[in-house]
């Protein structure tokens, strides 16, 4: 497999197998290994489970043994279906995130959320890097660009979403994973880091039966086809 998006060794971290089955179709890998990342393979996909905290560990142990290998990964990307927030993206669209927001991260009071930013705390926020986010603007022309909110527990409900909106009125999605992975990422400077998302849903009140989740997964195989070269 030539390199992926111009980096010599990639990452793609998913929540769950469905997403990373999927992710490998879109590339061509039809016979993963379990032993791809200490074997050095060019282009290494893992469901390192749901939410950030798993996201986090799981991205940190894979680029800690991939640098001690001395086969480091040059880009990282966290990928995988989410919530989109309507009038910004559509159900099935594909979205890039400029930045990933820890949208829960911080403290609730009388006055409203603070985040960490606010509290002084460190940072809920981690940008893409700004090469791998052109580069992937350039291949896939289609997609959504804006903040992706990461969050513990999704929105479920109208009110929930208003007060999300209010704070963040520039984002497109809602997922679970990607700061988790941004915040990883950042242990080793010299490795780029990028979210990629697909639509299943909107962002707000629970209706499953509106999810259209094997569309957001076929928009998800496309898009990681294109990216390949394919």
């Amino acid at each position: 497999m030539r390199p992926f998006l111009g980096y010599e060794r990639a990452l793609i971290v998913t929540a769950v197998e469905t997403e990373r089955a999927t992710v490998l179709a879109g590339l061509g890998i039809t016979d993963p290994h379990p032993d791809d990342l200490e074997a050095g393979a060019p282009v290494v996909v893992v469901a390192a489970g749901v939410g950030p905290a798993a996201a986090a560990a799981v991205t940190a142990q894979f680029t800690t043994t991939a640098v001690h290998d001395g086969r480091p990964f040059g880009v990282v990307l966290s990928a995988g279906i989410a919530g989109g927030f309507a009038g910004r993206v559509e159900i099935g669209g594909l979205v890039v995130a400029t930045e990933s927001i820890a949208a829960d991260l911080g403290a609730a009071g009388a006055d409203g959320f603070e985040s960490v930013d606010d509290l002084g705390f460190g940072t809920a926020r981690h940008d893409a890097d700004p090469a791998l986010l052109r580069t992937l603007r350039q291949a896939l022309p289609e997609a959504v660009g804006g903040p992706v909110l990461t969050v513990s527990t999704v929105t479920g409900t109208a009110e929930t979403k208003e007060a999300v909106q209010k704070r963040h009125p520039d984002a497109v999605a809602e997922a679970m994973e990607g700061f988790g992975v941004a915040t990883a990422t950042r242990l080793w400077p010299g490795t780029a880091f990028g979210e990629i998302r697909t639509v299943s849903n909107a962002v707000g009140p629970r209706d499953r039966a509106a999810w259209r989740i094997p569309q957001a997964l076929e928009t998800l195989r496309e898009a990681f086809a294109t990216l390949a070269g394919r």
